[in-house]
């Protein structure tokens, strides 16, 4: 009987950062197939008696494949271990493709992508009530094309915050591009480098210093970039901008809201 291939998110580094059936399936796979450059080798040291270990930094798309095809053919089971979220930037449609094509039955378990991890160390909330309510995620043109509609001068037009992925290089293209949507050079920019990693990097910068700024840290990979108005550390001191989720004069089907002078109303449902 076929086996089957689980692509798994190992979350961004700190290895107990891993969902629960991530871990389990890991100790579990006869196969486990890692991305050594990004993923800690303490995500697989617990394995089962038996089980083989292989990095896959250096292979390539089709010998990674055939490695699993091999092992779920034969039916064993494979944990191909990703980096962070599997779903962005994991580069798993094309393994999928293939794995479709060979009759591999497959599963991706998700992991906590690095810009959560990101934030977390930053302690910042990225959408925040009446100052901004949309994530962006999306990576600086380089070598890799965006689409059209895509390029990032475009979508800062919204003034939502903005994540970066594998932008690090392009910091002076990301800046011009910034700028050319209308951002100030004073909104606040703030970037991670390994993220939970016990050697990560927290720099917090500006619009207009933020290329220098990574430069004279060195940063020019693994970073996660930030950038929006609410990297604004002096918000998590500021009591200007609060949903309605604990509003007690908002009601919800959870809470009945209370009138400034303590009299209830009836609850008309709602959100936040």
């Amino acid at each position: 009987m076929a086996g089957k291939v689980y692509i798994i998110g190992a979350g961004p580094g700190d290895p107990e950062l891993i969902t629960v059936k991530g871990k389990r399936l890991i100790g579990e796979a006869d196969l486990i197939l890692y991305t050594d450059s990004l993923v800690s080798d303490e995500v697989v040291a617990d394995v089962k008696p038996g089980a083989v270990v292989e990095k896959s930094a250096g292979l390539a798309l089709e010998e990674i494949v055939q490695r699993m095809v091999e092992v779920t053919k034969a039916g064993g089971t494979v944990a191909r271990v990703h980096t962070g979220d599997p779903a962005v930037y994991g580069a798993i449609m094309e393994q999928i493709v293939h794995l479709n094509e060979a009759g591999v039955e497959w599963e991706i378990v998700p992991g906590v992508s690095s810009v959560f991890a990101a934030a977390a160390v930053l302690g910042a909330e990225l959408t925040i009530p009446e100052l901004t309510q949309t994530l962006i995620l999306t990576r600086a043109e380089g070598r890799t094309p965006v689409p059209d509609g895509e390029k990032l001068a475009d979508l800062a037009k919204h003034g939502a915050t903005i994540a970066l992925f594998l932008s690090a290089t392009l910091m002076e293209k990301v800046v011009s591009e910034l700028r050319a949507a209308g951002w100030s050079d004073d909104t606040p920019v703030a970037v991670v480098q390994r993220a939970t990693w016990p050697d990560q990097v927290v720099v917090r910068s500006t619009v207009g210093e933020v290329a220098a700024d990574m430069k004279r840290h060195g940063i020019r990979s693994h970073a996660m970039v930030l950038a929006g108005k609410a990297l604004d550390e002096k918000l998590q001191w500021s009591h200007e901008h609060k949903s309605k989720l604990y509003d007690k004069t908002f009601a919800h089907r959870y809470r009945r809201a209370v009138k400034q002078d303590g009299t209830a109303v009836a609850n008309s449902g709602g959100d936040r």
